[in-house]
């Protein structure tokens, strides 16, 4: 795998990360650990050196998942975590609203202890709070990057605007958002100021939460604690003419002898080299078959054909239900 920067002057990293985000729930009931662990140690063996975590995953269980999975990892792993919600520290349950720019060092902390690391690689700010200027988080940042806390900052689902403020005041390594065949708001300005800045964009959902998978047919059910059960595209009244993108994407696989995710994520990385897509899985088959997509080179036409073929009129349906896109900036 050709690596990709992560950010200006960033360290190289593999083209295609891992999300790790459902190794502890999120899609249904959470794996068995010691399958995780192994899953992670293995990506690692193929190549991969950018793993996907957060604090409010779980809440903390996918950070001390990392910690113990990736204890002993090479110099060149890279892991991004992410602050955003205040979480009760007993209880392990969000206290139902974001953390203020003065209680960032703290859940540092708590991310540093759970990962067992004394730097954090990359911080994300999980998501932007529409009620405190992203400068003031930006400076929290930079004084764990002074204090040798953290080494590189990140914003996920943020705006343009909002990408140009922080790295004003603290240069944004990455910037993470859902981007795909399957949703491409990043297109208007987020791409092209990252293009402009020197950031890595880092796509999460890169298979539209396995839609573009072709694995999800209009007869599919979604089990009791799967988000996908919540969201309108995968609805029984829009989910037939949404299947119509993923018949094009299995076109293009067969002409490759690919498979419909290969080149969902063939696209993602022919769209610009500063690109690095984070596709989770909980199975190492898929992990396997992911990584595959960076030996794949669609050809002009079929990359013009699927560009043309996804723009909004392609899915219909919020990419999330309202109370959680009411959450993001972008």
């Amino acid at each position: 795998m050709i690596p990709r920067t992560l950010g200006a002057g960033g360290p190289a990293v593999s083209p295609l990360g891992l999300g790790c985000m459902t190794m502890t729930g999120g899609y249904g009931a959470a794996p068995e650990r010691r399958d995780m662990v192994e899953l992670l140690r293995g990506a690692v063996d193929r190549g991969v050196t950018l793993f996907d975590t957060a604090e409010v995953y779980g809440p903390h269980s996918n950070e001390e998942l990392l910690g113990e999975a990736l204890a002993d990892r090479p110099d060149d792993v890279v892991i991004a975590t992410k602050f955003a919600m205040a979480i009760d520290p007993v209880t392990r349950e969000p206290r139902g609203r974001l953390l203020r720019p003065d209680e960032v060092a703290e859940a540092a902390e708590g991310s540093l202890r759970r990962l067992g690391v004394e730097r954090l690689d990359l911080y994300y700010q999980h998501r932007i709070n529409p009620d405190i200027p992203v400068e003031e988080y930006a400076g929290a940042v930079s004084q764990l990057v002074d204090a040798g806390k953290v080494h590189r900052y990140g914003l996920s689902e943020a705006s343009e605007s909002t990408i140009r403020r922080a790295h004003a005041v603290l240069p944004l390594a990455a910037v993470q958002s859902e981007y795909s065949l399957w949703w491409r708001r990043p297109d208007n300005g987020v791409l092209a100021a990252c293009n402009e800045l020197g950031i890595a964009f880092v796509p999460y959902s890169p298979l539209g939460k396995g839609f573009l998978t072709g694995t999800i047919t209009a007869s599919s059910s979604f089990a009791d604690g799967d988000l996908r059960g919540s969201i309108p595209r995968f609805g029984a009244d829009v989910i037939e003419h949404n299947l119509q993108l993923v018949d094009v994407v299995k076109g293009i696989a067969a002409e490759h002898g690919a498979t419909p995710a290969q080149v969902a994520l063939a696209w993602l990385l022919a769209r610009e080299p500063f690109i690095i897509p984070i596709p989770g899985t909980t199975k190492v088959h898929r992990l396997e078959e992911n990584l595959g997509a960076s030996d794949i080179t669609l050809t002009d036409a079929q990359t013009r054909r699927l560009t043309s073929l996804s723009d909004d009129s392609a899915v219909v349906g919020a990419r999330y239900p309202d109370f959680l896109e009411a959450q993001t900036d972008i």
